[in-house]
This record gives C-alpha cells, structure tokens and sequence, in this order.
C-alpha cells in the first residue's frame, strides 16, 4: 500500500496543474480578432478562453455588477480608466491594445467613393451609424458628420445600431444601403471586402483608443495580456487594419 502511496504521489508531481479558464470580455468590433488571438493563446498556453461579446457600455455596467470577467477588452479609453478609478481593474494594468479606424462602407460596388458625393446627394433611405451617445464608433461617425455639415440633415435617414456590430448587420442586411462602420469588420489581410468604401481621414474624429484592462490578479490572465502585446499579436491587429503604431505619442495627448 505505501508501494502504491508513493507511486501515485510520483505520477502527481509529474502531472502538470489543471489549465485556468479566462472569461474575456470583448467590444464588438474586436471580437473576431479576438477569436484568433484567443485560439493562438490556448495552442501556446494551454489555457482555455471564453469570449462574450457586446457593447462597452454595456459590459462595462456588467463588470461593475460583478461579471466574473478576467479582462475587459474595451472600445474606448473611458470605461477601463472609470473601473481603474473605482478600485475594481488591477491598478497599472490597462494599455491601448488598438487604435480603431472609420470607415463608409456600403456592400454596393461603386456606390461610395473618396468625394462623400453619396452623402451630400442622399440617394438612399438609410445611413446607419452606432448610437453615439454610448457607442466610441457611433461618436466618431457623429463627428465626421457635423464635420461635413450634414448631421441635421441627415438626422431622419439614420438608423442607430446599439453598438457598431448592429450597425454593421443594417449595412450588412441592405436594412439600410450604407453605414460609419469600424475598418476591421470589412478589411482582412490589406483589402476591403465587396463592395465600395470611404476610409475616413484620421483627422476628421477623435482617437478611437481602445484599451484593456485587468480584473482579476491571476497569473493565466496576465498570460493573455501579454500575449495580445507581443509581436505576433500585434501582426494579427494589424492585418485587421487597426492602428498600434505611435500609440505612446496618442495617449500623451490624451492623457
């Protein structure tokens, strides 16, 4: 019997610990990136990620309501600075991961192009844009719009999705011909999907700085934010045409 104590005590020590589960949860227009740098990370880790989408606005109140989320992958900068500033994200921890691009998209072959000429002429119904009081792409397409002197004007075409995947599935559904939509839901590896695109100049909207941020103190969780700040991570954001480079530049401005 110690014979068989003994043996199961050696085939223990020589058994590695259980893999963690990492609850993540992620803005909408990161997901699909996040899917792939999710699955790299388990092949690399071992570790198993669950993902849950949504608006940050609303994962945010779900985070504050005790959410059992390990990280927060947000579309903004607001939110991971108010969960640092209430005590619940682990202090030093959150970054910017991403710099969001806008885009006009519309899947119709050269319905758009790079004069606006479809948004001063208005030959469609709807132009779906995210709601911006609570969505940082919604804000972001507001401002190109005022910047054009087109915001009144337009304001009974405009469908509001309740975050910039919604207002995606408008475009995407042909519910309305056109849409602000983030680059990364129609660009892959240094092209654009069907259809015709605006790629709105970085200077007409404010930064869209999308930052993480830690909740749970854990070594797996630290593993993974690490990993999406690593290079071949960085390569996998890139290809989906959001912006890192120059971010320590932007948030001295910002911060």
């Amino acid at each position: 019997m110690k014979k068989l104590f003994l043996l199961g005590c050696l085939l223990g020590c020589t058994t590695p610990l259980a893999a963690d589960e990492l609850r993540v949860a992620v803005a909408t227009n990161f997901i699909e990136v996040m899917k792939q740098l999710a699955t790299d990370f388990e092949q690399q880790s071992g570790h198993r990620v669950l993902l849950s989408s949504g608006a940050t606005g609303k994962l945010y109140a779900q985070i504050k309501n005790e959410a059992p989320f390990a990280l927060f992958f947000a579309a903004d900068e607001q939110r991971p600075q108010l969960l640092e500033q209430e005590g619940i994200a682990v202090p030093g921890s959150r970054f910017t991961y991403a710099l969001g691009k806008l885009v006009l998209w519309s899947p119709d072959n050269g319905y758009i192009d790079d004069t606006q000429s479809v948004l001063k002429e208005q030959p469609f119904r709807f132009l779906s844009i995210a709601n911006p009081a609570t969505a940082p792409y919604g804000r972001a397409a507001r401002e190109v719009l005022e910047k054009l002197g087109l915001w009144d004007g337009l304001q009974g075409r405009m469908v509001r999705g309740e975050n910039i995947g919604q207002a995606y599935q408008y475009v995407y559904s042909r519910n309305a011909q056109l849409g602000f939509v983030a680059k990364a839901q129609v660009y892959r590896d240094g092209e654009f999907s069907d259809g015709s695109y605006w790629q709105v100049p970085d200077d007409f909207y404010s930064p869209i700085v999308q930052q993480a941020v830690l909740l749970q103190d854990t070594a797996a969780a630290r593993a993974l934010l690490e990993y999406v700040r690593s290079p071949d991570a960085i390569a996998v954001i890139e290809s989906y045409g959001y912006g890192v480079a120059g971010e320590r530049a932007l948030l001295s401005r910002h911060e």
